[in-house]
């Protein structure tokens, strides 16, 4: 019988994470060094991304940034291509990138709603279109996509957000069906309010002070905020040999705040 501790290693994988230098990503990235992947990082801030990627590096992970706009066709599938030859191999993906517009359909501009689900949605299905074929020849994947609290239940001024993110929470069910019999596992983490740049930009969006904001998200069973390394240790799982047989699933990672 295998170790848990085995069946958690990610020795000889390799992921792509993306928007991996703050928050969720890079947090994320830093924990699956930690369980000996090698990690493609990916981001639209150069400069945050290849900081991330030293930082890693001078623990011992094995990372490599790659700059990259995921709601680019032609960028998706080049930096596929080049992590791939870098790499030789991919077996995980982690569509993390997000933003979020806190407006309602009355203030949305078109744009707003145009960039939203291009990053949150469109990102997703671009990059993982190119991934998938270098998986099943693999003979194997897990792919994890973020979603959201707010895909699950509507929410309040972010509307394209909780558009984008019920897509995502779908779009992961109909790509477990599609994959499974090529043994690529396809589930969706949803965080709740968690401590990110994001997350306090959302409060100066508003309007509103940040601190009250932030005690506010902190307002849940567990009486805490929550932090990029809880979502993290759930993405491994989803990542790992531990989970096997879950796909398809929707992972709720939010303190009790939908309970």
């Amino acid at each position: 019988m295998e170790k848990s501790q085995d069946l958690l290693s990610l020795n000889g994988k390799t992921a792509i994470i993306t928007g991996a230098a703050s928050g969720i990503g890079l947090a994320t990235a830093s924990l699956l060094a930690t369980m000996e992947a090698k990690v493609a990082l990916i981001d639209v801030n150069e400069s945050a991304g290849k900081k991330a990627a030293t930082e890693i590096r001078n623990f011992g992970g094995k990372v490599k940034f790659f700059h990259c706009d995921i709601s680019s066709n032609n960028e998706c599938k080049n930096t596929v291509n080049a992590i791939h030859e870098e790499f030789g191999r991919i077996n995980i993906l982690f569509n993390n990138a997000g933003v979020i517009k806190r407006k309602n359909i009355i203030d949305l501009e078109e744009q707003d709603w145009d960039q939203v689900l291009d990053v949150n949605l469109k990102g997703i299905y671009l990059l993982s279109r190119y991934v998938i074929p270098i998986m099943i020849k693999g003979k194997g994947g897990s792919i994890i996509n973020t979603g959201s609290g707010w895909g699950l239940r509507g929410g309040p001024d972010a509307l394209a957000y909780c558009a984008s993110k019920g897509g995502v929470v779908n779009m992961t069910r109909a790509m477990a069906i599609d994959l499974g019999k090529y043994g690529i596992r396809v589930n969706c983490v949803c965080p709740g309010d968690i401590d990110t740049p994001m997350l306090r930009g959302e409060a100066h969006q508003l309007g509103v002070d940040e601190e009250e904001f932030m005690k506010e998200a902190a307002n849940r069973p567990i009486n805490r905020i929550g932090t990029p390394q809880d979502v993290a240790y759930a993405v491994l799982y989803l990542a790992s040999d531990i989970s096997t047989w879950v796909t398809g699933s929707i992972l709720v990672v939010d303190g009790g705040g939908i309970a």
